[in-house]
């Protein structure tokens, strides 16, 4: 094993990936685990939080991941390897904190995709209500398991299929929306989706600050690109900027959508707040009023068959992370094997794990509200440590070359407290679980630890 400029990597037969991705495979999965709708299910509450300024909104969402993103791009290129933050952490701030990125990120890659899961779930059982709901999602998941277990580039295709189609109903929403407003003009003021629609009072920062919080959850998934470096042709630069070109064009579709869907929403902002039910339903019941039922369940399919394949990403990704840690036995070895260049075992496992959790929620009333609480906090906390990491690479070890200290401290710093600031906001619940899963993991690490410094059997001191 040997160090060249970038962390080592292990090249044991067996443990290897096989290089077959190109640039836009892994727009396609970062996309694809975004989704390009994904503002549908939380516009009415970022419109009622936000007094109106909903587009501002994720302006300022982009703009605060971007930081994010810059700092992964940062690390690609020097430690190129699937393990993504785990694999970063690891290499600029010791194994031990490596384990700890890896293991928060594990919890939102696991979890995500049984949320899509869920998702995709209720909604075909919506359309056919004789087959139960946690059939529907458990389908979900042998399916896009089995394309992942095909091959990475078969589930690339696949899923390239699915968000052309996701890209063209929003297409169509968007046709649809400036005729309306053509035609019947707009039932907010033009500038209100991003200075406010004044129903709440005047324009408020720390209402637009507050709604950021939630925004920024839009876009986790972007990073699962990350952690297909080691099956990337070209080098790992296209993958640097294949997480800024997601980022962005992820922050201009969601900018789009609201800004046009908050000027054809008839309920204020103020009405939205007073009565938190309507919030859930708010995207839809605009699109009902202003063009129609037809488009309403064209979104709502779409929507139904891009959370299955979002899911897919994320499965993919989380099977790369549970690889990594494995080949760095941080997790069992056997999760390291590959076939043909894919991880199938930890594909398998990471299947397993999210089909107990979506299956569980899928059979629970309020499966979806408790999934939902606890995502985030994991990918957060991941996040976090990925802008330590740059600091500690680039300007603490110095192994990067030269420091630029805007772009190897100030922006890590930056978007570090950026991400602090999101797990300060996050819900009680979300905090509880993430604190118990960190101690769970501390617990393991000392474990570990243990092991490797206790002397042989028969030996003392």
């Amino acid at each position: 094993m040997s160090r060249t400029g970038t962390a080592a990597r292990t090249t044991d037969e067996g443990h290897e990936l096989r290089r077959s991705l190109g640039l836009r495979d892994l727009v396609v999965y970062g996309l694809l685990f975004i989704a390009p709708m994904a503002p549908v299910g939380v516009f009415g509450t970022l419109d009622a939080k936000s007094h109106g300024a909903v587009a501002l909104v994720y302006v300022v969402a982009t703009v605060a991941m971007a930081f994010t993103a810059f700092s992964y791009a940062q690390m690609v290129r020097v430690v190129p390897q699937a393990g993504s933050v785990f694999a970063y952490a690891r290499a600029a701030l010791g194994r031990e904190a490596g384990f700890v990125a890896g293991w928060m990120a594990m919890l939102d890659y696991l979890l995500i995709p049984a949320v899509a899961y869920l998702f995709s779930g209720i909604a075909m059982n919506s359309l056919v209500p004789e087959v139960s709901r946690w059939v529907w999602t458990a389908l979900a998941v042998v399916v896009t398991t089995a394309l992942n277990l095909w091959g990475v580039r078969a589930a690339a295709r696949a899923g390239f299929l699915v968000l052309a189609m996701e890209v063209v109903v929003l297409l169509v929403f968007v046709v649809s929306a400036l005729v309306v407003l053509g035609r019947d003009g707009a039932e907010r003021g033009w500038w209100s989706p991003l200075s406010g629609d004044g129903t709440q009072g005047s324009f408020a920062l720390s209402a637009v600050i507050g709604a950021v919080s939630v925004a920024v959850l839009s876009f986790l998934g972007f990073d699962a690109i990350a952690t297909f470096a080691e099956e990337v042709t070209g080098g790992s630069r296209k993958v640097a900027r294949a997480l800024l070109f997601c980022l962005a064009l992820a922050g201009v579709l969601f900018i789009a959508q609201t800004y046009l869907v908050a000027l054809l929403e008839p309920t204020t902002s103020a009405r939205l707040a007073a009565d938190p039910g309507k919030q859930g339903s708010a995207f839809y019941d605009a699109v009902d009023a202003s063009v129609g039922t037809w488009l309403h369940d064209l979104v709502a399919a779409s929507k139904a068959i891009g959370a299955a394949f979002a899911a897919l990403a994320g499965q993919a990704a989380a099977g790369r992370l549970l690889f990594a840690m494995g080949r760095d036995r941080r997790l069992p070895r056997a999760l390291s094997r590959t076939d043909s260049g894919l991880p199938r075992v930890a594909l398998l496992c990471a299947a397993a794990i999210t089909l107990v959790a979506a299956v569980w929620a899928a059979r629970r009333g309020d499966g979806m509200d408790r999934l939902v609480s606890v995502v985030d906090i994991g990918a957060l906390t991941a996040f976090t440590l990925l802008h330590a990491s740059v600091v500690g690479w680039f300007a603490v070890r110095r192994a990067g070359g030269p420091v630029s200290w805007w772009r190897h401290v100030l922006i890590p710093v930056l978007g570090a407290a950026i991400t602090v600031t999101v797990i300060v906001e996050a819900s009680g619940a979300a905090q509880v679980v993430g604190a118990v899963w960190l101690a769970a993991g501390l617990a393991v690490l000392l474990v570990q630890r243990g092991r490797r410094t206790a002397p042989p059997t028969g030996q003392t001191g």
